[in-house]
């Protein structure tokens, strides 16, 4: 593991020298005064609809990214500033199932966040699900790695003149414990916790604040309307019927997205 962050951080000092030398690739700027929010994460952020079975194998599973966008515009933006300084956001969800912190940058993807970014720009980074996984080693990750990934994304997030903000890894559907959801990730939701504080970046403790509004709405209500438990026939894409208490319904999806609002408003009061 320890050679495979000294690689990482020697691709990190390639790239910055790269970027210095040539103007990266980025997304269209369709709009002036647009700040844009990267996305990095796993199933749970990731827009569901960008795999080409999704209408006919996967709906209605949904990542909470898909349904950001519209909290960070309009009337809702002007909570958020300073932190966003543009009159309209885009939101480049670059999230994708079924990685970790390092299998993320070992594919590239990080790399193209990093090249695309500018100054003013925002990078929210929701990793953990995956990287706790023992039993599949292609995507494990310790938790010393784990910290060790955060922190270089933190780092050239800065380095691009960009606002990292990190964000404990959201709830799954168990275990409840008298009426109430735990947590079910072990230490990596209380890493991501330390590295934000140690690094004084921003963060949002995404874990906690979907604990508690799932709690209050209840196990019953929460399987059956934000997570993917459906029963047999409900959707085309799943005859049997589905349980799945990590992914969310669209319902989950639109719910997350608005904590993650709220945790930004937050962030955004104190600047």
């Amino acid at each position: 593991m320890k050679s495979l962050i000294r690689f990482a951080l020697a691709l990190s000092a390639l790239w910055a020298l790269q970027a210095s030398a040539t103007q990266p690739s980025a997304p269209a700027r369709d709009h002036i005064n647009t700040t844009h929010i990267y996305l990095a994460g796993d199933s749970t952020m990731t827009d569901q609809t960008l795999n080409a079975d999704y209408w006919e194998s996967r709906h209605p599973v949904t990542g909470w990214g898909q349904k950001f966008e519209p909290f960070v515009n309009g009337e809702n933006l002007e909570a958020l500033r300073p932190l966003i300084q543009g009159d309209r956001v885009k939101v480049v969800n670059r999230a994708r199932g079924g990685r970790s912190t390092r299998t993320f940058f070992e594919e590239g993807r990080w790399e193209g966040i990093y090249q695309d970014l500018k100054p003013g720009d925002l990078v929210l980074i929701q990793f953990g699900h995956n990287d706790a996984s023992v039993k599949k080693t292609e995507r494990y990750v310790t938790v010393e790695g784990y910290k060790q990934y955060l922190r270089l994304f933190i780092d050239q997030t800065r380095a691009r003149g960009a606002t990292p903000i990190i964000l404990t890894p959201v709830a799954r559907n168990y275990p409840w414990e008298n009426g109430k959801l735990m947590n079910d990730h072990g230490e990596y939701d209380d890493a991501a916790r330390k590295v934000a504080q140690q690094d004084g970046v921003e963060w949002i403790d995404l874990q906690e604040r979907s604990k508690a509004f799932f709690s209050e709405k209840g196990q019953e209500y929460v399987s059956k309307t934000y997570f993917m438990n459906l029963t047999a026939g409900q959707f085309p894409a799943y005859p049997d019927g589905q349980n799945d208490n990590t992914h969310f319904q669209p319902e989950g999806g639109v719910e997350v997205a608005r904590l993650v609002y709220e945790g930004l408003k937050d962030i955004a009061s104190t600047h």
